[in-house]
């Protein structure tokens, strides 16, 4: 009797600790972006809309990228994280390291409704947008014309913001420095052309303000920290409409790429996740999104619901993307650590 009492304590603890683990899995779908005004916009056309159609609970959630956060949540075993939006190299070393579940496009659409750079076997395209340069009309007289005013602080005095880190910053500084856009990543993969890119950094070191997440361009602008910054082209765009700002932007050499929604390997939440990205991948709100900040979609049908006042303002519009640098996301992902060390140690010098 004893020994049935206590395999039956067993049995009543294990029933317990299994059901602990249940509930400690079936939590709710988690989404995950990049805060400020862009996430503010989703959750606009996307997240709320979602949850009241579809009955499905959901948090959303900011980050800053890289694909180490990532890799501790997976290989952790602890993801707390479903759907996270990724930038390009995130996309491919994630996918080649085995992070993302593989993306079933029956399940969104099919891979047809999607413009061709956004399919991916990892992902699928969230937005397309630009690294511009950011300014205030209020406070700046003569508006810049590109990279190379940003670099001139006798003709434009004052502090100026570029992204930590060297990508987008060394493609940013060889445009100052005269290198056509077209031939960036010519001259970036050459000794000589990354010694150029810190040699011109040298020259507005002590002018330099570096930023990390997206929401603190338009805030280094808004309180005069900075007469420049590079910025995402959305976050320019929604300060001005949300915020009554009289911000400018310079689209000549501008940085544009994609992000991409994935979803993280061993999610309990995956039918829901697909749930969300087919929602998500319409054209319907896809427009709806970039009605409200400024960012090209990745369904193919959704720039055809868009009225011709928003699209001029799109970093796909024919007459803003005409001057602009693709970043290569090959080139990042074979030189990333070796430019990032070197970045690290000239910043500290």
């Amino acid at each position: 009797m004893l020994n049935r009492k206590i395999a039956l304590g067993f049995a009543a603890a294990f029933s317990a600790s299994a059901a602990l683990a249940t509930v400690a899995e079936a939590r709710d779908l988690t989404i995950v972006s990049w805060g400020g005004a862009y996430q503010d916009a989703q959750k606009k056309v996307y997240f709320e809309p979602f949850k009241k159609a579809s009955g499905i609970a959901m948090n959303d959630e900011s980050w800053d990228g890289g694909v180490g956060v990532l890799r501790a949540k997976v290989q952790g075993g602890a993801a707390t994280w479903d759907v996270v939006q990724v930038e390009s190299d995130e996309l491919a070393v994630g996918c080649e390291e085995g992070l993302f579940e593989k993306m079933d496009y029956t399940k969104i659409g099919g891979e047809a409704a999607y413009i061709p750079p956004s399919v991916n076997p990892c992902g699928v395209g969230a937005i397309l947008y630009d690294f511009v340069l950011g300014y205030d009309k209020d406070k700046l007289k003569e508006a810049p014309k590109g990279w190379a005013d940003f670099f001139d602080t006798k003709k434009i005095p004052g502090k100026r913001a570029l992204r930590q880190g060297p990508k987008t910053t060394l493609e940013i500084a060889l445009m100052a420095d005269g290198v056509p856009p077209k031939d960036v990543y010519h001259v970036l993969a050459t000794d000589e052309g990354v010694e150029r890119a810190f040699q011109k950094l040298d020259t507005i070191k002590g002018d330099i303000v570096w930023w990390k997440a997206g929401a603190q361009p338009p805030q280094l602008l808004a309180s005069g920290e900075v007469v420049m910054t590079s910025v995402y082209n959305g976050r320019i765009d929604t300060a001005n409409k949300n915020e009554k700002k009289n911000f400018g932007m310079v689209w000549d050499g501008a940085l544009f790429t994609l992000d991409s929604w994935v979803i993280l390997k061993g999610s309990p939440n995956k039918d829901a996740a697909y749930k969300f990205l087919d929602f998500a991948g319409k054209a319907e709100n896809q427009s709806k999104l970039s009605e409200n900040i400024a960012y090209g979609t990745s369904n193919k049908d959704a720039a055809g619901k868009l009225a011709p006042a928003v699209l001029k303002d799109l970093p796909t519009a024919p007459d803003n993307i005409k001057n602009a640098v693709e970043i290569n996301v090959a080139f990042w992902l074979e030189n990333i650590d070796r430019l990032t060390e070197r970045f690290n140690k000239w910043a500290a010098k």
